[in-house]
């Protein structure tokens, strides 16, 4: 914790020290534009006095330079801090690190101590009930790597990162563990779904194939069904798409809402 303070204090005198140094700079800088113009109009003048240039010369010349001062008029020019507005900026750094604090202490526990994160998961894998999909995923990942040949650890964790939005780790967790347990249906046609979500949605190869060993080992498995339909009906083969369909829409009740959308994309095609 003394740690975190060090650091946010030294982070907040840095940025203090920028935005001063930056606003000196800006505030001391002169209005160069407006120097350079003034000084090309009197050595133009003195040209004219001296007979150097003629007195068209001299005129166009003026204009030129004039049209140039109007283009850096004030609602284009650039803003520049002055001396008077320093001690303004100063105190909006120090009201912005005071508010930042008050909240963190109204909100954070700045009494608690540095807990590692293996100390965290450890607290969280009493509390599987209660976690969101990343914490459950870091607690599935400890129980798989405390268990490496365990089939049913690397599947869980190919779940817990699928629900987590980690499609390919997901894949790679369920991969393990068809390594263990190759015919596990559950666990291919699972390695197919977060294959599809790796893939936008898109049903490629190597997702029908792990659809196609689920359907295999168990030829009553919905979720590989269903997506092979889907593949098959994306090629243009609808006879074989309701082939792979028609036990699904069968086993389900008329009221089903799942029901209509497959009888219309088994008539439309699509």
């Amino acid at each position: 914790m003394i740690g975190f303070w060090l650091i946010g204090g030294a982070a907040t005198a840095a940025a203090a020290i920028l935005i001063l140094w930056r606003a000196r700079l800006a505030a001391d800088r002169p209005a160069e534009a407006d120097v350079t113009g003034a000084a090309e109009l009197a050595e133009l003048d003195r040209l004219r006095e001296r007979g150097l240039i003629d007195a068209d010369a001299h005129a166009e010349a003026r204009a030129e330079a004039g049209r140039r001062l109007l283009r850096t008029d004030p609602e284009h020019a650039e803003m520049r801090a002055v001396r008077s507005d320093r001690p303004l900026l100063l105190a909006g750094v120090v009201a912005t690190a005071v508010v930042t604090l008050g909240v963190y202490v109204v909100t954070g526990s700045p009494g608690r101590a540095d807990q590692p994160f293996a100390q965290r998961v450890t607290e969280w894998s009493g509390q599987v009930d209660q976690l969101d999909a990343p914490r459950l995923a870091a607690v599935a990942e400890r129980a798989a790597g405390e268990r490496p040949q365990d089939a049913e650890a690397q599947a869980f964790l190919g779940r817990a990162r699928l629900e987590a939005g980690d499609p390919l780790g997901s894949a790679s967790a369920f991969r393990r563990s068809l390594t263990l347990r190759p015919n596990h249906a559950e666990t291919w046609g699972r390695l197919g779904e977060a294959l599809v979500l790796a893939n936008d949605g898109a049903i490629g190869g190597d997702a029908e194939a792990a659809f196609s060993r689920a359907l295999e080992i168990d030829p009553t498995a919905q979720p590989p069904r269903f997506f092979l339909g889907q593949a098959a009906l994306e090629r243009g083969d609808r006879d074989r798409a309701a082939e792979l369909w028609r036990p699904l829409i069968e086993g389900l009740p008329d009221d089903d809402p799942r029901r209509a959308p497959l009888l219309a994309a088994l008539e439309s095609g699509a």
